[in-house]
């Protein structure tokens, strides 16, 4: 379907992205606004995201304006006054800007929901491709991306088709990471490790990760573990344990950890939100998957990444230090 954005081009427009969560999808929709700003210098772009995300967007220098939502937080208080309340002030916030284009590169209900209930020209994908096939009877125009492509391309895509600027701009997520001192780091170069994963089927042996540490160890680099609840930190707390000179990090906002990891020699992690961070912010980034297919939504950047093991078929501990040793060295 054709886009009536050419007569726009050459004027200052106001868009609105909508990628509410979670944390990896959102890190896939940051080339989106570098595509975006190179297309179109003048424009104003401002981001709809869940409130805990909210950070991620705030890194990129080129969004003017986010709008947090919190789907997540308010369906478990749907039963209180001061939820409703809430939810009004967020639909005032959202009404109150008249938009040029409002692109949702989510594809669900909850995010198509969004869109409509803003003001402007919607742009989605079509009910053929989208996530939620019903998400696309809240759009003006619908656009039939391929499936099978990675998640950062489809969303690439999806607004070069909206918008009609090339499909082939150079890949750049965008983010500047703020600059910020830990006290409790060593000192030494460090490589940053994501144990812990929000489904249990997607953790690697706690046995595997004392290898590696051990191995990082070796070479002279302080192994950190990040983590967020209690059983992460526990999990954490017992892999740096059995190899001395590794840290647990205390608990950090998403601002600070992207300072963290910015400065890491390395990044290895299980298929969780931060290795998709560490790749965008072009720290060496190693991934491991076991029970899921990273062909679609596993790492991907412009600096060195690699995808490891596949469903039903995790990395070993070796695979993993091989690796290593590649960017290592």
């Amino acid at each position: 379907m054709q886009s009536f954005l050419p007569a726009l081009f050459y004027l200052p427009m106001h868009i609105l992205l909508v990628k509410t969560s979670s944390l990896g999808d959102v890190i896939h929709n940051l080339p989106v606004v570098s595509d975006l700003r190179r297309s179109f210098p003048e424009a104003r772009i401002d981001w709809c995201v869940e409130e805990a995300l909210a950070d991620i967007p705030r890194l990129h220098p080129e969004i003017s304006t986010i709008i947090p939502v919190a789907f997540r937080r308010w369906r478990k208080t749907l039963n209180q006054r001061t939820t409703w309340q809430e939810i009004s002030v967020f639909r005032k916030k959202l009404t109150q800007t008249p938009y040029d284009a409002i692109l949702d590169t989510q594809g669900l209900i909850k995010s198509a929901l969004i869109a409509r209930l803003a003001r402007g020209h919607r742009y989605g994908y079509a009910a053929e491709v989208a996530r939620e096939p019903l998400a696309a009877r809240f759009y003006h125009e619908t656009f039939v991306i391929p499936p099978n492509a990675h998640a950062v391309e489809r969303n690439r895509w999806l607004g070069a088709a909206a918008f009609n600027y090339p499909v082939d701009l150079p890949l750049d997520y965008g983010l500047v990471p703020p600059r910020l001192d830990f006290p409790w780091l060593s000192g030494k170069p460090y490589v940053t490790l994501f144990t812990a994963s929000s489904r249990d089927d997607k953790l690697w042996d706690e046995a595997n990760w004392i290898v590696l540490a051990q191995f990082l160890t070796d070479r002279g680099l302080t192994p950190v573990f990040p983590s967020g609840n209690v059983g992460e930190r526990e999990r954490a707390a017992r892999i740096a344990a059995a190899v001395p000179g590794s840290l647990v990090a205390p608990s950090l906002s998403l601002n600070a950890l992207a300072a963290l990891i910015a400065d890491a020699r390395l990044a290895i992690g299980v298929d969780t939100g931060l290795a998709h961070l560490a790749t965008a912010l072009g720290v060496p980034t190693i991934a491991l998957y076991l029970t899921t297919a990273p062909a679609l939504t596993g790492v991907y950047g412009n600096g060195f990444f690699r995808n490891l093991g596949a469903l039903g078929c995790p990395p070993s501990a070796a695979d993993v230090r091989a690796v290593a040793e590649q960017v290592l060295r």
